[in-house]
């Protein structure tokens, strides 16, 4: 039962661990650009922070995702159920999707608003073009948190 339970919270940890560090690399991409923008025009900082914001939502889905292992194997409440090896495992695994997910698009979708910041530093009124550029690689996160979250349904323990 141990084992099962710690492979179960490993695969929590992992979708939490890899979305943020996906998170934090592309928050990090858009805000370094967008700081260099606002050096020389402080007016466009409402405009750039949609763009440094953007990446931080693969952090949220990995955060979501280990909060729904959490009530799943009942750390909340104290009644853990009884977890096989096999159903630790398949908890693990129905991670992997968003944690992977999270990891490389967090870190692709900042270098898209990265881009994008460019963009609007040079045509303000642009902004929405960058918005959906980095909405697309968006797309990839959410379907891997979908995958996840029907994966973790799915799992009977």
């Amino acid at each position: 039962m141990a084992l099962g339970l710690t492979l179960a919270i490993l695969g929590g940890a992992l979708a939490c661990i890899l979305g943020g560090i996906g998170s934090a690399i592309g928050v990090g991409l858009a805000g370094q650009a967008s700081s260099g923008v606002m050096s020389e025009d402080p007016g466009k900082f409402g405009s750039l922070l949609l763009l440094v914001a953007l990446p931080g939502t693969q952090g949220i889905y990995g955060f979501l995702s280990a909060f729904l292992v959490i009530l799943k194997i009942g750390l909340t409440t104290g009644t853990i159920p009884k977890l096989t090896v096999f159903n630790g495992w398949q908890i693990l695994v129905a991670c992997l999707p968003v944690a992977f997910a999270g990891l490389v698009s967090g870190i692709h979708q900042g270098k898209v608003c990265a881009s994008g910041v460019y963009m609007v530093a040079k045509q303000p009124k642009d902004l929405m073009k960058p918005v959906i550029m980095a909405a697309l690689v968006e797309t990839y996160a959410v379907l891997g948190l979908l995958i996840t979250i029907l994966l973790l349904n799915g799992i009977r323990l």
